[in-house]
């Protein structure tokens, strides 16, 4: 059984179980969202939907609670949706309890979309960083590798100035962590024209749209088999499932969809690997 399919019923086998809510692992995110006036902590899908955006800050607010903490939304700033379950009485419901359950969802500002509110700090810190032999080479050895930057506190591509974009190393929780997110970026960048020319980095799409989903499907699993091929993946193989599993849910659960993304993370990871034997003939 090679590592492809091992990663591949490894995934399987923890979206069958369940998985632990997925969260970023570098510093400025490392703790759940939140409602910055209850100070509750999102749940469910809401960890996925609202931790996948790119702000450092984990606490969110209504555009109401916003003006009522003396503060204004900035122009521009787009809103991300928080789902919920509404319990409506029905009288004639042969349910004992009388209630039909009813999705809803509002909108919420991060506090960094706003101005005149006030947060709490996200304290900043250094973690050692003991670079690892086999996934530095992988990336290293990835054929025109796009440049890579560090600074802040964003992981992305950019697909129109084809560069990546990652936080501080010291910055992630744990290098393991780390490389699995600069794979996860370096899979993004094979979809560019002059690599393997795929559809949903070529076109423009909107987040949460099916081609930016499945692209993030095709990035997470991409990033599983890299993590496998260095030898990382058992200390990131739940973190991936879960991400995988926010995607599918936003998606109605669409299983089909995994096969397909499989298909192109690995024409991807072969793709940084350099194993154009294995690239050509997979998948066809």
């Amino acid at each position: 059984m090679n590592v492809y399919d091992v990663i591949n019923n490894k995934i399987l086998s923890l979206l069958e179980n369940g998985t632990v809510p997925w969260k970023k692992p570098w510093n400025g995110q490392s703790s759940y969202p939140k409602n910055l006036v209850s100070k509750k902590e999102y749940k469910g899908v809401n960890v996925f939907l609202l931790a996948c955006q790119e702000y450092c800050s984990p606490y969110w607010l209504t555009y109401k609670q916003c003006q009522e903490k003396g503060g204004y939304v900035k122009q521009g700033e787009k809103s991300t949706p928080v789902i919920f379950w509404k319990w409506l009485d029905k009288t004639d419901s042969d349910d004992v309890n009388g209630k039909i359950p009813l999705l809803r969802y509002y909108s919420v500002f991060n506090v960094e979309q706003t101005e005149g509110v006030t947060a709490p700090v996200t304290e900043e810190v250094h973690n050692d960083f003991d670079p690892i032999k086999e996934a530095e080479e992988i990336i290293a050895n990835m054929p025109f590798r796009p440049e890579i930057k560090y600074g802040g506190f964003r992981a992305y591509y950019s697909p129109s100035l084809d560069y990546i974009q990652m936080p501080q190393q010291f910055c992630f929780n744990s290098i393991e962590e780390y490389y699995s997110t600069s794979f996860h970026e370096c899979c993004h960048a094979t979809g560019h024209a002059n690599r393997l020319a795929r559809k949903s980095i070529l076109e423009p799409s909107y987040f949460g749209s099916h081609e930016y989903s499945k692209e993030e499907l095709v990035a997470e699993m991409g990033a599983a088999f890299l993590c496998g091929h260095s030898g990382i993946v058992n200390t990131t193989i739940e973190n991936s499932a879960a991400y995988i599993k926010g995607w599918l849910k936003a998606l109605k659960n669409d299983k089909t969809l995994l096969v397909h993304a499989a298909a192109q993370a690995q024409k991807a990871a072969d793709y940084i690997l350099n194993s154009k034997a294995e690239t050509d003939q997979s998948f066809q």
